[in-house]
């Protein structure tokens, strides 16, 4: 590791042994920082997983029950049966903070869901189509919550990986530079103590030999 280029006072010592005892104050917080981002992070991804594998198989049916209402009915009248939306969703947009992460909370006022009109006759559409519509509308919660984990999730790897490149910085770089900033200036320190006293002692041996001349 290469020494810092810095003049091996004592001054200097001192100022650089403070900086040693922060950076390794702030590699320890910044570790704890890491690891708790990662618990919360693998702890996310887990829902996440379980949360789209539901997602997925909740519109397969869906999907089921539109393939099934395309087959019995005319494509102008379906068209025309979903041209405009049953119901509208109102969603509060916020944030909460994880580990000094500013991430998004979505939440969908239960009110809005249950405001449903039907934009067309019974008469003229399948049953297939009501149920496809129903299980569209019912897994609209858990996509909010997907779309709101997924965001979270992409936020934290983030943060995560910029957190990991600053504890490699100091592990690596800042702590082992520092330290060895530190042994060249206490070698040289006590190296130039010693030459002061091999000076202090030859001034005194020229002087005792002169007063005993």
């Amino acid at each position: 590791m290469a020494v810092m280029q810095v003049n091996p006072t004592r001054m200097e010592l001192t100022r650089l042994k403070r900086r040693l005892v922060t950076a390794k104050r702030g590699h320890k917080l910044l570790k704890d920082k890491r690891d708790e981002m990662v618990r919360q992070f693998i702890l996310l991804i887990r829902r996440n997983q379980q949360l789209r594998k539901e997602v997925e198989q909740e519109l397969s049916g869906a999907l089921r029950e539109f393939a099934f209402a395309r087959a019995v009915m005319e494509p102008a009248a379906l068209e025309a049966a979903v041209l405009y939306p049953a119901r509208e969703a109102r969603l509060e947009i916020g944030q909460r903070n994880v580990m000094s992460v500013k991430v998004p909370v979505i939440k969908i006022q239960e009110g809005s869901l249950s405001e449903a009109v039907m934009s067309y006759g019974m008469a003229e559409t399948s049953a297939q189509l009501d149920d496809a519509i129903a299980s569209v509308a019912n897994v609209l919660p858990k996509l909010v919550e997907l779309a709101e984990i997924e965001s979270t999730c992409n936020l934290l790897a983030d943060e995560i990986e910029k957190t990991r490149r600053r504890v490699n910085a100091l592990e690596y770089v800042m702590i082992p530079e520092h330290e060895e900033t530190i042994r060249y200036i206490s070698m040289k320190l006590d190296e130039n103590e010693r030459g002061s006293q091999t000076r202090l002692m030859k001034v005194k041996d020229m002087i005792a030999q002169r007063e005993a001349g």
